[in-house]
């Protein structure tokens, strides 16, 4: 009987061990640090934003310049007046608000500037990626840049700079 249940273990250990998936972790962030093409987005991304900020920047001055003005001159308008001033202040404010969220708000458009510049580069690793896992006949891909799910991995795991090399990136 003892026999016939370490023989069962041994089978059972043997199955497990050819039906293992093989599998990989890569840093896709690490892998985009090490891209000249990368850095190239990003300066691109960082010159879009200033130049939106600029004209945020811009436009909240005159709405600054016009708060001062309406504070000076209150005390001398009528109540209908003080109200118009008061509503076209507020409605240039809630423009510039709009704007702003437009601009650099949740999908806003720097988000899909970011997006539309880096579509491309992620095709292009995803590519690699692709080409690692058919070539050595990985199961499973895992990307460690995120973090929030890969608590340790062993380092041999890492397969970031083969990639890199598939994407001749030194």
């Amino acid at each position: 009987m003892k026999q016939l249940v370490a023989l069962a273990l041994g089978l059972f250990f043997t199955a497990s061990a050819a039906m293992a998936q093989k599998y990989i972790i890569i840093d896709t962030r690490y892998i985009f640090d090490k891209m000249p093409e990368y850095k190239q987005v990003q300066t691109a991304v960082s010159n879009t934003a200033a130049t939106w900020q600029k004209e945020i920047d811009l436009k909240q001055e005159v709405l600054d310049k016009a708060y001062d003005e309406y504070d000076s001159q209150q005390s001398m308008l009528s109540a209908d007046a003080r109200r118009k001033k008061e509503d076209d202040l507020f409605k240039k404010e809630r423009e510039l608000r709009d704007l702003q969220k437009k601009r650099f708000g949740f999908e806003g458009d720097l988000f899909k500037k970011r997006q539309e510049l880096m579509n491309p580069l992620q095709e292009k690793v995803n590519r690699a990626v692709q080409k690692l896992v058919i070539e050595k006949g990985y199961d499973l891909v895992l990307d460690k840049s995120e973090g929030k799910s890969i608590i340790f991995a062993d380092p041999k795991l890492d397969k970031s700079d083969e990639v890199l090399k598939l994407l001749s990136v030194k």
